[in-house]
């Protein structure tokens, strides 16, 4: 059986952390909506990803997977809608159950007032009921299967929003740790370094890979949720981890830090306080300040004393910028603090009020203020400095793409060496 993760057309809804990745290249914890998926399948031998026609090239090389604009000669095939959560439930039994039996069925479920395609298992015998070239469209929609039996889901578990990332968060970090080869038993492999003066707490459920450091004074905590510590990552001294927590290869968390359920992709920094969020991956929070409930992208840069509110005063549901609307709506959420799309990038003493949308690029310096609710692309400076419609001033693309050149030169020195940049 081959799987095929695929886009439909409401990936703008997660922009602008999807403006520059496929949706299932979005991390939920430790693992990817395409690594949930593709181990919750284990039995397929082939994994393809369609992909908008902009990201197919990237998206390709970053999995290192094919990206074809059709279906394999003579193969079952899985098809599964990249925001589908394969957790464990009805909706994953539904699916796998299609496989067993053989039988072509789509799988809907409603988001809203129309029906979105979850997913639809093609048998080879069945390739020919399909609208030719499915994999060249660029989106997928229950339309591609309309010959095929359909079931609806109510259910399926699905990123609808940037919201639904923050709700998803504790759930992943949970199950990715049951899913983690060493098992939920954690330990201490051959190859860590647990310093004299670093304490585990509830240190069965404490996962220290090789070649991790956790150094004096650092305390390390299971007792509340289970917390990963991944290759080559650092710990350093008094900082205080407290599970869930995933920390991703070569991690610093940096001394005093507080991090508490949230998700570290590689060759983050992070200082300061960090709760229930996700920092993608070469991303860095390396001072004090706080972020909590928040989702940061790639290739982030927080400034010293950076706070992200998370709650409003009065406590109630934040409101978020859905980008396929282009509005503000409400998360059904009463904690949300910021999302940042990737390369995006805010100076010294920045305070970012609830539910703050950040895009791609933005470089904000404003310790006198808080930003606008959404920040468009390719933002500079301060709105009220700026000449552009929003009040910004453009960051000029040549600028941008300087910065830019300049953190990759430090990655091919070493000073990053997993060059994966996934």
């Amino acid at each position: 059986m081959h799987l095929c993760l695929f886009e439909d057309d409401r990936a703008p809804a997660l922009y602008p952390l999807a403006r520059t990745r496929a949706t299932y290249d979005l991390r939920l914890g430790r693992r990817t909506l395409l690594q949930t998926t593709r181990d919750a399948f284990p039995e397929n031998t082939a994994t393809l990803l369609h992909a908008r026609p902009l990201l197919r090239p990237v998206t390709a090389a970053e999995n290192d997977l094919d990206t074809p604009d059709h279906l394999p000669d003579g193969a079952d095939v899985l098809f599964v809608n990249g925001r589908f959560i394969a957790e464990a439930g009805d909706a994953l039994d539904a699916l796998r159950e299609a496989v067993r039996a053989g039988e072509p069925r789509a799988f809907l479920a409603h988001e809203g007032e129309r029906p979105t395609l979850v997913a639809a298992f093609v048998p080879s015998r069945a390739t020919a009921d399909l609208p030719p070239g499915p994999l060249a469209r660029s989106a997928l929609t229950p339309a591609a299967f309309a010959e095929l039996p359909e079931t609806t889901l109510p259910d399926a578990p699905l990123v609808s929003g940037l919201p639904d990332l923050l709700g998803a968060l504790e759930p992943a970090l949970r199950r990715d740790f049951a899913a983690h080869a060493g098992g939920p038993d954690g330990r201490e492999p051959a190859g860590a370094d647990l310093s004299d003066g670093a304490r585990l707490v509830a240190g069965e459920r404490v996962y220290v890979a090789p070649g991790a450091t956790v150094r004096p004074g650092a305390v390390v905590s299971g007792a509340d949720g289970p917390v990963y510590i991944g290759e080559n990552a650092t710990i350093m001294e008094n900082a205080v981890v407290r599970g869930p927590v995933y920390v991703g290869p070569q991690c610093e968390v940096k001394p005093q830090a507080h991090i508490e359920a949230s998700a570290l992709g590689f060759y983050c920094k992070v200082g300061g306080e960090v709760e229930g969020s996700v920092v993608h991956s070469l991303s860095n929070k390396a001072h004090g300040g706080f972020v909590g409930d928040s989702y940061l992208g790639r290739w982030c840069n927080l400034g010293a004393g950076t706070i992200t509110s998370n709650l409003k005063n009065d406590y109630g549901e934040v409101s978020v910028w859905n980008g396929a609307t282009g509005e503000v709506e409400g998360s059904g959420r009463p904690f949300a603090g910021l999302f940042m799309g990737d390369h995006a990038k805010c100076g010294i003493g920045t305070c970012f009020n609830t539910g703050t949308v950040v895009d791609v690029f933005a470089n904000l310096f404003d310790p006198e203020g808080f930003p606008p609710r959404y920040v468009p692309p390719f933002s500079w400076g301060r709105p009220r400095d700026g000449f552009g419609e929003d009040g910004f001033t453009p960051y000029r693309l040549e600028k941008a793409l300087r910065a830019q050149r300049r953190v990759l030169a430090a990655v091919a020195e070493g000073r990053a060496t997993n060059a994966e940049v996934r």
